[in-house]
């Protein structure tokens, strides 16, 4: 198959400047890089245009395919690119081998960096779920260049240390014979060009830095340490990059009472041992508000009871997880003497005679027989 005129390959006249041939490379760049266009042929387009502009950006080169074409024996192209700097990123490019080089990956689209944002909810707010409003500091592509990072008007130019290479390299000798080193160009950054102008919005740097306003909807029934992901809404890319998530890492407060164990509800509730002895109707304050429980007869302390639905909502599924009521028996601290009297009675009934430790029991009156 013949190869396609360079010219018609990246959309310009044989007439075009330096600038024109840049500025269509670019865009045509962005628009097949495998990274991004995801289409059958975007592979093989994406080679055809840094063929294309590895010639036509090149003085000799573009000088040469203008006398003899593709092919031609002075043209030093085609086959095989024999004699010219950047062969090596470019048979790559072409070939397969190693598949995209690092030059290729410093210039092309870059996915912009993932944010945590840590959020404080109450424990009402983990159960019900909420909605939230997030002020998120974070870089965004440059409104002013468009993510050039020129200053409009103006575009970037080769680097003239690297001459676009996006690294230097060094020889030296030694007693194993030449040894080439390569470091990315200092100049540069490794990007193969230079802005002379650069945008006065980024400063150069193609994003600026800006906080977001940004709602995000916490789901009933989430936990301590639960994450949400925010697709998108990272930092931005450059050059055409896509942008990085945001996950927010959720905290949530105790609450005064109530406590959690997966999607069940705990609470500890305590009774007298009247409710206890006789039994007693009484109201347990749960997620819904007020609840009416009823304490059997004969309940000992620490006996639990299961209100059915009253938990925790399941997060990925329908339901509700159950409130467990754990009651405890209170014994009275404080007593009246008609209190005193009347529990005297009751142990009576009891088959067992109680005194009160305030007043001289069995033990104390023996004792002081002994003194005298």
């Amino acid at each position: 198959m013949s190869k396609r005129d360079y010219y018609e390959v990246l959309g310009v006249d044989r007439s075009a400047g330096d600038d024109d041939i840049r500025r269509s490379y670019r865009r045509l760049a962005r628009q097949y890089h495998p990274d991004v266009n995801k289409s059958a042929d975007a592979e093989t387009r994406f080679k055809e245009v840094n063929e294309a502009y590895e010639v036509l950006s090149d003085h000799k080169k573009r000088t040469a395919y203008d006398q003899f074409g593709h092919v031609g024996p002075q043209a030093g192209f085609g086959q095989g690119f024999t004699g010219f700097g950047g062969f090596g990123d470019i048979f790559e490019d072409l070939f397969g081998f190693g598949a995209r080089t690092q030059q290729a990956a410093r210039r092309g689209p870059l996915r912009g960096a993932d944010l945590r944002y840590n959020l404080t909810i109450s424990f009402e707010e983990a159960i019900f779920g909420c909605t939230k409003e997030l002020e998120i500091p974070r870089l965004e592509t440059c409104p002013a260049c468009g993510g050039e990072g020129a200053e409009p008007g103006t575009t970037p130019v080769r680097c003239p240390q690297c001459n676009g290479a996006g690294e230097v390299r060094q020889s030296r000798q030694s007693i194993f014979g030449s040894i080439i080193t390569s470091s990315t160009c200092p100049r540069c950054r490794g990007e193969g060009e230079v802005t002379p102008s650069p945008c006065r919005e980024c400063g150069g740097q193609k994003r600026t830095q800006v906080t977001k306003t940004i709602l995000v909807d916490i789901p009933a029934g989430v936990d301590d340490g639960t994450q949400i992901r925010l697709a998108g809404e990272g930092e931005a890319g450059i050059n055409g990059g896509p942008a990085g998530n945001l996950y927010v890492v959720l905290s949530v407060t105790p609450h005064d009472f109530l406590h959690r164990r997966d999607n069940d509800v705990l609470l500890d509730l305590e009774i007298n041992m009247v409710q206890a002895a006789l039994g007693d109707e009484v109201e347990v304050p749960t997620l819904d508000g007020t609840e009416k429980l009823r304490i059997p007869a004969g309940t000992q302390t620490g006996r639990s009871f299961r209100m059915r639905g009253k938990g925790v909502p399941h997060l990925r599924r329908k339901g509700r997880g159950d409130l467990v009521v754990t009651v405890f028996v209170r014994t009275p601290t404080d007593l009246t003497k008609e209190q005193t009297t009347l529990l005297q009675d009751l142990a009576r009934t009891l088959g067992k005679e109680v005194v009160p430790t305030h007043e001289k029991g069995l033990f104390d009156r023996l004792r002081e027989a002994f003194k005298a």
